[in-house]
C-alpha cells in the first residue's frame, strides 16, 4: 500500500482500493516497481472514463483521427504486422512439459528476459490500469481481467473488444481467480511504432494467469484479453472439465423462422469472419468461445463484444453487412490501410485506389519497392478493422445472455486447393474431433509473420494458442460430449478448393449454401450421400439453396466438381497428419490412431471401386 500511496493520486487509488482484493493491490504495486510510470491512471466502467480513453489514443496515443466522425487510423511498424509466433512463448517451470510442438522457455530464464526488457518502460509515461470481463458478466462463463498499458491504442482496442469489468472485478472473492496482463510498447518513433521490435517478446506464464508483452503495437501481440487469454482460459478450462475454442458463434436461419447456432474454427483469413457475418444470418462472435455443459446440452457464449477483423477484400459484394458498417460514423479503428485525405483504402474494397498515399511504412506510391527489392502494396496484406458487435445490421439478440446459446453444430475449416470437398458432415462426435477439426492443414496467410502458401498442421484451427500437451487437448475434447444427449453435428467446410487451372470452384457467398446445408442436416431436414470420410449434400437439395438464396443456377458438372472424393489427397493427408502425431505428440489417445486406420481402409476400399477421384453420382 506504501508503494500505491506514492505513486498514485488519491482520486485514482481510491477507485483502486474500492477492489478489496489484495492480489490485485500487490500486482499493481509490483507492476508500479517494474515499470517505473510516472502517473497511473485507472479506469472504471463509466462511459466518461472510456470517451478519455477514445481521446487520449485519438491525441497521439496510436490513433489519428479520419474525416469520418469516431474513424481512426493506427499504424503498425513495417517488421511489426502480425502475431509473432517466433516470440511467442509460455514460460515453463523445469517440471512442467506441454510437448516440442508447442513454443517454451524455462520460466526463470524468460521472466529475467521479459522483465529486464520492461524495466522502466513507462519512465515518463502514464500508466493505464484497465478492468475487462471475458464473456457476459455475471455468467459463469465470464473471466476477470486487469490490463496494465502504456499505449491508449491497446486500451482503446480493448475497450472496444471487451466487456466493462471494473464491477465484477468489485464483486470477485479474495481467492477467485482473474488474468493479468503487462504491456508496454517500448521506445516508439514518430508514428507512435514500435522502434525496438527485435526485442519484441511475447510471454505466457500459466503459473501465475499472465502475460507479458514488450517492444510491440500490433493488437495480436498486445491485446492481451484476445488469443493470450485464450491461451491461459485452455489452461483454465482443461482443469475445470470446460473449453476455450478459437471459433465463432452465429445463428443459421432454417425454414419457418428456425435458428440453429453453430460454432466454427478456421485458421486466421480462411472466411472464419465472414461466415459469422454471413448475408441473412445473425451473428454472436467471430473468434472465440467459451463452451460449457447443462442438462445434457451444450451451450456456448462469445467472449468478445467486438471485432477485430481482416479488411483485405471486405466489400459491398462479398460482405455487405461489414462494409456497410466501416462506412457509416461510428467508432472504428482502421488498422494499416492506405490513407488519402481523412479516407481509409484497403485492397479488395471494390473500387480504384489512388496512386498515392500513406501507409504502414510511410509515403506510398504505386510501384514504390522496399529494401528488398518487393513492391509494397497499398495496405497491407494483415490490414484490419476494430468494431463493436452492436454496430452491425445482423447482431443476433442473443449476444448479452448469460446462459450463452445452445450449440447445434461444429464447422472446421481451412484453406485448401486440393483435396477437401466444400462441405461433409463427419459420422460422429469422436469421428468429427479427430478426422475433422484435430486433422485440419491450411495453406498459410499473412495473419502471422513467416512465410506465405505453406501447407501447415492446424489442429483444431487452434495450434497457436493450445497450452496444454496436444492429446489432452484432443481427449478434452472427445470427453466433452459425455453426458450430451444429442452432441452436436460436426461439419468441415473448404471455401478454396481449385480446378486443374487453379481457378477457385466455389464462388465467394457459396458457403452460405453450405451453412445453410449444414443447419438442414443438423434438424433432419435433408438425407445425404455417405463417403469414406462422411456425409455430403445431394445435388437435389444444392440446387433449390443456390437458386433461392444466391439466385444462382447451379449445374450438376459444378456440383460433379465440387463434390468429387480425391481418394489419392486424401489419404496423402491423413499419413501427414498422422505422422505429426506419430512424431510429435507423445500423448496422442490411441482412439486418434484408430480412427486414422478407419478412415484410411474406407478411402482405400473406395479407391480400389473408383479409383483416385470419385464422381459423388457414384456413390
Amino acid at each position: 500500500m506504501s508503494i500505491l500511496e506514492e505513486k498514485i493520486d488519491p482520486k485514482n487509488l481510491k477507485l483502486l482500493t474500492a477492489i478489496k482484493n489484495p492480489r490485485l493491490h500487490a500486482y499493481i504495486a509490483g507492476a508500479i516497481e517494474l515499470l517505473n510510470p510516472s502517473e497511473v491512471l485507472v479506469v472504471t466502467d463509466s462511459k466518461q472514463d472510456l470517451a478519455n480513453i477514445r481521446e487520449m489514443a485519438r491525441n497521439g496515443g496510436g490513433e489519428t483521427p479520419l474525416a469520418k466522425p469516431g474513424h481512426t487510423y493506427h499504424f503498425d511498424g513495417s517488421n511489426d504486422q502480425g502475431r509473432d509466433t517466433f516470440s511467442t512463448r509460455y514460460l515453463l517451470p523445469k517440471d512442467m512439459e506441454l510437448g516440442e510442438s508447442l513454443n517454451s522457455i524455462e520460466r526463470r530464464q524468460g521472466l529475467d528476459e521479459v522483465r529486464g526488457y520492461l524495466k522502466d518502460s513507462m519512465k515518463g509515461r502514464r500508466m493505464i490500469i484497465c478492468f475487462w470481463c471475458l464473456c457476459p458478466t455475471g455468467s459463469d462463463f465470464a473471466i476477470s481481467c486487469v490490463q496494465v498499458t502504456d499505449s491508449p491504442y491497446v486500451a482503446h482496442s480493448e475497450s472496444i473488444l471487451y466487456r466493462p469489468g471494473y464491477e465484477q472485478f468489485k464483486k470477485l472473492d479474495p481467492n477467485d481467480e482473474f488474468f493479468r496482463f503487462m504491456h508496454s510498447e517500448g521506445e516508439v518513433d514518430k508514428n507512435g511504432c514500435s522502434i525496438h521490435w527485435e526485442k519484441r517478446r511475447v510471454y505466457i506464464d500459466l503459473i501465475d494467469n499472465m502475460v507479458y508483452s514488450v517492444n510491440t503495437q500490433y493488437a495480436g501481440n498486445t491485446v492481451g484479453l484476445k488469443k493470450l487469454a485464450l491461451r491461459l482460459a485452455i489452461q483454465k478450462a482443461s482443469k475445470e472439465s470446460w473449453l476455450a475454442e478459437h471459433m465463432f458463434i452465429m445463428g443459421a436461419k432454417g425454414p419457418k423462422g428456425r435458428t440453429t447456432y453453430f460454432a466454427g474454427a478456421f485458421p486466421s483469413a480462411c472466411g472464419k469472419t465472414s461466415t459469422a457475418m454471413l448475408p441473412g444470418q445473425t451473428i454472436i462472435g467471430d473468434d472465440i468461445a467459451y463452451f460449457r455443459k447443462r442438462n445434457g446440452k451444450m451451450y456456448t457464449a462469445n467472449v468478445e463484444q467486438g471485432i477485430f477483423g481482416i479488411i483485405g477484400d471486405v466489400n459491398p459484394n462479398d460482405d455487405p453487412v461489414i462494409y456497410e458498417a466501416l462506412q457509416a460514423p461510428g467508432e472504428v479503428i482502421f488498422g494499416n490501410v492506405l490513407i488519402v485525405d481523412g479516407v481509409p483504402y484497403w485492397e479488395g474494397m471494390g473500387c480504384d485506389l489512388p496512386k498515392k498515399g500513406v501507409n504502414f511504412q510511410g509515403d506510398w506510391c504505386e510501384g514504390k519497392k522496399d529494401a528488398e527489392g518487393s513492391v509494397i502494396p497499398p495496405s497491407h496484406k494483415n490490414a484490419r478493422y476494430t468494431i463493436r458487435l452492436d454496430a452491425l445490421a445482423n447482431l443476433d439478440p442473443e449476444l448479452e445472455n448469460p446462459n450463452g446459446v445452445p450449440v447445434g453444430g461444429i464447422i472446421y475449416g481451412g484453406r485448401d486447393s486440393d483435396t477437401q470437398v466444400p462441405v461433409e458432415q463427419a459420422f460422429n462426435w469422436a469421428e468429427g474431433i479427430i478426422a475433422k477439426g484435430a486433422s485440419i492443414e491450411s495453406e498459410t496467410t499473412a495473419a502471422t509473420l513467416g512465410q506465405h502458401g505453406v501447407r501447415k498442421f492446424n489442429i483444431m484451427a487452434n495450434q497457436d494458442f493450445v497450452s496444454i500437451p496436444l492429446g489432452r487437448y484432443i481427449q478434452n475434447n472427445l470427453n466433452f460430449a459425455d453426458g450430451v444427449k444429442n452432441p452436436p453435428a460436426i461439419f468441415s467446410v473448404n471455401y478454396f478448393l481449385r480446378d486443374e487451372t487453379n481457378k477457385f470452384l466455389n464462388g465467394k457467398l457459396d458457403k452460405m449454401i453450405w451453412l445453410l446445408w449444414a443447419e438442414l442436416r443438423v434438424n433432419g431436414d435433408v438425407d445425404a450421400i455417405k463417403t469414406p470420410t462422411g456425409w455430403i449434400p445431394k445435388y437435389e437439395d444444392l440446387a433449390p439453396l443456390f437458386k433461392e438464396k444466391l439466385n444462382k443456377k447451379y449445374t450438376k458438372d459444378d456440383y460433379v466438381k465440387q463434390f468429387a472424393i480425391r481418394t489419392a489427397n486424401l489419404l496423402a493427408k491423413y499419413d501427414r497428419v498422422e505422422k505429426i502425431y506419430r512424431d510429435k505428440v507423445a500423448d496422442t489417445p490411441q482412439l486418434v490412431y484408430d480412427t486414422f486406420a478407419a478412415v484410411r481402409k474406407r478411402l482405400k476400399d473406395a479407391q480400389a471401386r473408383h479409383g483416385d477421384l470419385i464422381s459423388p453420382l457414384a456413390l
